[in-house]
C-alpha cells in the first residue's frame, strides 16, 4: 500500500505544488494567521510530517524558525522541496520515507511537529502516532490537519447531498482512478485519531472543525458538485485541525 502511494505521488505530486500549505490548514479552511496554533516559532526545532514541496516549511522559516526538518513519502515532492529551499537560500534537513517508518530523526528534539493535509495517508495511524510522540521534547506541540472525517461521506446526487458512504467504515480503500492514478486512502473516524493521539501519550489541547475562510473562496467552489465547493463546506467542515503535547 505504501508503495502504490509513493508510486502515486510521484506521478501527481507536480499537481499538488505549493498546494494546501501553511498558513493555510485545508481546502476553505481556517489559517495559522487567525487560529494562531503553532505559537511563537522563532528559534524552534519544527518537523514536518508529509512536508510534501516545502511549502509550509518555507512559511515557519520565515517566521524565524530555526532548525528545518522535514520527510516525504514522494521523490519528486523530496525533489521540489530541496529545489525550494536552495533557491530561497534555506538550510533543511530533509528525509525521502514513509511516515510510519523512522528514517533517523533525532529523539524528543523538536519543540514543533506538524502536519497538513497528511496523516490521513499513514498506513499504520498508531505506529505514526508513537514515532511523532517519539520526536518531539517534552511539552513540545504536535499540530495536523486532515480532511474532517465526515465530509468524504457527503455526495452530491442529483441536486441533493446525501450520505454516499458510511462514517464507521474505515480504510483502507482502494481506488483505481484517484487524481489519474491508483491510489490507497484510509478513512477514519475522528475518535480513531483522538484516541490514537491519546494512546501515544500526548495530551490533547484543541479541536477544530474549521469554519469557512469566506477569503479563500473561488468561482470554482461555488458549484455545488465541485468536491471541495462552498455549499457542502457549509454543511460538514471540509477540515478538522487538532493541537496536542508532549507532557512535560
Amino acid at each position: 500500500m505504501i508503495r502504490i502511494n509513493r508510486v502515486c505521488w510521484d506521478r501527481v505530486a507536480d499537481r499538488f505544488y505549493g498546494k494546501t500549505a501553511l498558513p493555510s490548514y485545508g481546502p476553505l479552511a481556517q489559517k495559522e494567521t487567525e487560529l494562531h496554533l503553532l505559537g511563537d516559532v522563532r528559534g524552534k526545532q519544527v518537523l514536518e510530517i508529509g512536508c510534501g514541496s516545502g511549502h509550509s516549511l518555507l512559511y515557519l522559516a520565515q517566521q524565524g524558525a530555526g532548525d528545518l526538518w522535514g520527510l516525504d513519502l514522494s521523490r519528486r515532492q523530496i525533489e521540489f522541496a530541496r529545489k525550494l529551499f536552495r533557491d530561497s537560500g534555506i538550510e533543511a534537513h530533509l528525509f525521502e520515507s514513509p511516515m510510519e517508518t523512522d528514517p533517523g530523526l533525532p529523539a524528543e528534539s523538536f519543540d514543533l511537529v506538524f502536519s497538513i493535509y497528511a496523516l490521513g495517508w499513514s498506513a499504520a495511524l498508531e505506529q505514526t502516532l508513537a514515532r511523532i510522540a517519539g520526536y518531539l521534547k517534552p511539552g513540545g506541540v504536535f499540530v495536523f490537519s486532515w480532511e474532517h472525517p465526515v465530509y468524504h461521506c457527503l455526495e452530491y446526487i442529483d441536486g441533493c447531498y446525501v450520505f454516499g458512504q458510511s462514517y464507521q467504515q474505515e480504510g483502507p480503500m482502494y481506488f483505481d482512478n484517484w487524481q489519474g492514478e491508483p491510489a490507497v486512502q484510509y478513512p477514519r473516524q475522528m475518535s480513531t485519531y483522538i484516541n490514537g493521539l491519546i494512546e501515544a501519550g500526548l495530551v490533547i489541547e484543541q479541536v477544530i472543525e474549521s469554519a469557512v475562510e469566506m477569503a479563500a473562496v473561488q468561482e470554482r467552489h461555488r458549484a455545488p458538485g465541485a468536491w471541495y465547493s462552498l455549499p457542502r463546506a457549509q454543511l460538514v467542515p471540509t477540515t478538522m485541525i487538532i493541537k496536542a503535547r508532549k507532557p512535560a
